[in-house]
Order: structure tokens, then C-alpha cells, then sequence
């Protein structure tokens, strides 16, 4: 698909790059802290008695998490060949069109969430459903659990991977391993490390009982995996990233594009309030610092494997969607 004759991406400068995002960081991190005047309004009650300070903290202390693992991904793949994700993408013209096309339908796929959810007696949802790593005061039904992870296993993942699977093979797609070895190497010391982080972070998964463990984690899995890991993984990590560096020719960029992407699409969270226009920008705000950081890591570790699988399962599915989130799961499906 690659077109040696088209003209080339725009080069893009490591350095602004860098220094426009360190920038935006900053400013978004004072204007919570003006905002909120020392409280947060969100339904998070796992990190409700946490110090306001932390709390505003925390997604930079998890964006410093995902530089070290940056690192330690870079080390753990700088033997191996690099694949060239590029030229997995169409020529400029048509790789803009997909790229909007893309985000148009998936702006109706998620402003279908949100009435879809209420039109069914449920809350409008995202990428997450209500009560997701951070608690919340009203449990999800299974019902409401199972609605949103079947939509968005649908409009997300299936239909997407259709659509661009009859034009693009596999490889292209960011599907298939170019280095199965040192990808499970990866996903492996990925999965370790961060299921440390979590386990300090979110202990509740430890305080489960023997019984409660076999049935929520592996239906905790289950869930996830349908209604976030693989909806996440085949629109943004498969799909557009690909596209964003052909149009970008700027690995940073594009990582950071890969974060952003990831953010938009858990734009209303359970945790949300938008009761006023402060709590409505404090959520805004708080969504794109709480999982930026993380999108822009599954854009790296799958820019330096080619393979959306070694994100999916070593950064997404078992950590944090089973660590932090199997008690959640078990009392949703009231199990004792």
C-alpha cells in the first residue's frame, strides 16, 4: 500500500513536540488545581480519602510509570527489527480520509452510548463502564455490564475490523507478530511489572476470597476483553495509529496522537459530573490526564513491535482489567 512517489509527511520536530505536550500538561494540571479550589467532585470512591494533592497528582505520577516502562520496552525490543508501521498505511491522501472517516463513525458510535444507555435505563457510556478502576456510589447491573460491552465489542471492534480486514491484510493491520518471542518477552515483563503498580495501587483484588478469585477474575477478563481491550485495540492500535504516522512522519507525535485517541474515547466517564461548567471542564480535563499517559504507552510498545496483541494483553487485559477491576466484577454478579 506504501507510494514511494507520493510526496513526503511533514517533519515534525522531536524537541517542539516534546516541549508543546510538557506545556499543555502543565497547564491543564493548574488549571484543575484552579478549578477545583482543593476538591475534586468526581464518584471515585476508591481514591476519595486520598489528599486533594495526590489526587491531582496522580496522573503525572502514572505518566512518570509510563516512561520507565517506555524504557524498559525500548531496552527489551532494541535488538530486534523494527517494523515499518508506515508503510502498513495507504498513501497520505487516502490515509487522511480513513483517519476521518474512522473518527466520524466512531463520534456516532459513542454518542450512541450515551442514549442508548439512558434510553434502556442505564448511564451513558464509553470505553469504560461505571465503577472502573476507581469505584463508584452505584453499582452497574449485570445487565448494564453486559449491554455495554456488547456494544461496544460491536460498533468498535467488529465492525471496524470488517470494514478495513477486506482491504488490508493482517500484518497491515498491526495484527500479526513479525518476533513472537521477544513479543511475549515484552507482554510478560509488561504484565509483571504493572500488575505490581496495580496490586499496590488497587489492593482489593489481594482481600478476595479463593471462591470470589475463580469466578471474577476469569469473568472479569471476559468482560473487559470484550467491552474495552479489543474495541481499543482494533480502532485506535490497529486501525489509525498506522495512519497517524504515515500523515505525521513523527514517531513522538504519533505516540501522542495514539494518547490522545485513547482519551476521546472514554470522553464521559462513570466518574464524570457535569452538573456545572466547572465540574464539567474538571471532568474533560481529568479524562485526557487520566489516560493519555497510558494510550501513548500502547502507542509506543506497538510502534516497536508492530503487534497490537503484546498491548492488549500485557497492558490491558489482565492489568488493570483483572487486578483492579475482579472485585467490581464480583459484586456486580453478586458473587460471595
Amino acid at each position: 500500500m506504501s507510494n514511494p512517489t507520493a510526496a513526503p509527511p511533514p517533519r515534525v520536530g522531536t524537541r517542539a513536540v516534546i516541549a508543546i505536550a510538557a506545556a499543555t500538561w502543565a497547564v491543564l494540571t493548574a488549571l484543575v488545581v484552579l478549578l477545583a479550589r482543593g476538591h475534586l467532585p468526581f464518584d471515585r470512591p476508591a481514591l476519595a480519602a486520598l489528599p486533594f494533592t495526590t489526587q491531582v497528582a496522580f496522573p503525572t505520577l502514572g505518566l512518570i510509570e509510563v516512561f520507565a516502562l517506555m524504557a524498559m520496552v525500548w531496552w527489551l525490543t532494541r535488538r530486534r527489527a523494527i517494523p515499518d508501521m508506515a508503510a502498513r498505511a495507504p498513501e497520505r491522501a487516502l490515509a487522511g480520509r480513513e483517519t476521518a472517516l474512522v473518527w466520524a463513525y466512531a463520534a456516532l458510535g459513542q454518542a450512541g452510548g450515551w442514549v442508548l444507555g439512558p434510553a434502556l435505563g442505564y448511564r451513558p457510556f464509553s470505553f469504560h463502564i461505571a465503577g472502573t478502576l476507581v469505584g463508584c456510589s452505584q453499582l452497574a447491573s449485570p445487565g448494564e455490564v453486559a449491554l455495554w460491552a456488547g456494544y461496544n465489542f460491536v460498533v468498535f471492534a467488529v465492525i471496524p475490523f470488517l470494514w478495513f480486514r477486506r482491504r488490508y491484510s493482517s500484518t497491515q493491520l498491526n495484527l500479526r507478530s513479525s518476533d513472537r518471542r521477544n513479543d511475549i518477552l515484552v507482554i510478560a515483563a509488561v504484565m509483571i511489572v504493572e500488575s505490581a503498580v496495580e496490586l499496590d495501587t488497587f489492593p482489593g483484588f489481594l482481600k478476595m476470597t479463593p471462591h470470589q478469585l475463580l469466578l471474577a477474575a476469569p469473568l472479569s477478563f471476559l468482560v473487559f476483553f470484550v467491552g474495552t481491550v479489543l474495541p481499543t485495540m482494533v480502532l485506535i492500535y490497529a486501525i489509525l495509529l498506522p495512519r497517524y504516522l504515515r500523515l505525521t512522519g513523527s514517531i513522538p507525535l504519533t505516540v501522542i496522537l495514539g494518547g490522545l485517541s485513547y482519551a476521546a474515547m472514554h470522553l464521559v466517564e462513570g466518574w464524570s459530573v457535569f452538573r456545572t461548567p466547572s465540574d464539567t471542564a474538571l471532568s474533560l480535563i481529568f479524562v485526557a490526564l487520566t489516560y493519555t499517559g497510558p494510550g501513548m504507552f500502547k502507542s509506543y510498545v506497538t510502534l516497536r513491535t508492530g503487534n497490537a496483541w503484546v498491548h492488549a494483553i500485557g497492558y490491558h487485559a489482565i492489568a488493570p482489567h483483572v487486578i483492579a477491576d475482579a472485585p467490581l466484577i464480583a459484586k456486580v454478579f453478586a458473587i460471595a
